[in-house]
């Protein structure tokens, strides 16, 4: 669990839109702790509150009220305590979403390797590096492929490359099994699963996909803007 060395820490995380007699509480009381190497799920119906706080996690929404801790570093209390929001996202955060989003007219390598470039990293080292996540999530073959000529399962696998490609202590996933079947969506968290390990990154993954909410070890339900916590299967995925 969390030690303050890293992960996620969310305490009394309120967001209310608007005021007066119009105003709506979409986070009512947030508390959530993901540890370092930890994936978590966070399942909910439509209309609970999960977009507004991966927004709020995610540096796009600003909460109302309460603290929110991302890799060791407080970084709302009250009000936003990190100055440059925008190399908060860059540095700090990795985004997986349910499509791949990838740039159309870039290769899988340059696709991986352009956020490493844009924080100042040496073209060479930044595909270097690409390289080696490709090669970890067993897609260095389509190394110099277009985003078009890819699977879907292939296509997620390198959006989870470049999520990583910053080494950042925190991963947000959007439903990023939804349109995968059943196998390919179990390899998906799989790799989650050992890339977590491996950096010791905490990993929130949103999901309605009945195929693999079996695979967490806790998970966090979130209905009308409050969050309850459970123990999961933990089912394998050797």
């Amino acid at each position: 669990m969390v030690t303050g060395q890293g992960g996620i820490v969310i305490e009394g995380l309120r967001k209310v839109y608007g005021q007066g007699d119009t105003a709506v509480q979409a986070l009512k009381s947030v508390d959530m702790i993901v540890g370092p190497g930890e994936v978590v799920g966070l399942v909910g119906p439509s209309g609970s509150g999960k977009t507004t706080l991966l927004k709020c996690l995610g540096v796009i929404l600003e909460p109302t009220a309460g603290r929110m801790v991302l890799g060791g570093q407080t970084i709302y209390d009250g009000a936003w305590i990190a100055r440059d929001l925008r190399a908060l996202r860059r540095d700090s955060i990795g985004f997986v979403f349910q499509a791949p989003y990838l740039i159309p007219f870039l290769d899988v390598t340059d696709n991986v390797a352009l956020l490493p470039m844009l924080t100042g990293m040496p073209n060479a080292k930044a595909r270097a590096r690409a390289l080696e996540l490709l090669a970890e999530l067993d897609v260095a073959h389509r190394a110099q492929a277009q985003p078009s000529q890819l699977s879907g399962g292939e296509q997620q696998r390198v959006s989870i490359a470049r999520a990583l490609a910053n080494r950042p202590p925190v991963i947000l996933a959007d439903e990023p099994t939804a349109p995968l079947d059943s196998e390919r969506a179990l390899s998906v968290m799989r790799i989650l699963n050992r890339m977590a390990r491996q950096s010791q990154t905490a990993i929130i993954v949103v999901t309605h996909d009945e195929k693999i909410i079996p695979t967490f070890k806790r998970i966090y339900h979130i209905r009308e803007g409050q969050t309850v916590e459970e123990a999961g299967e933990g089912r394998s995925l050797d």
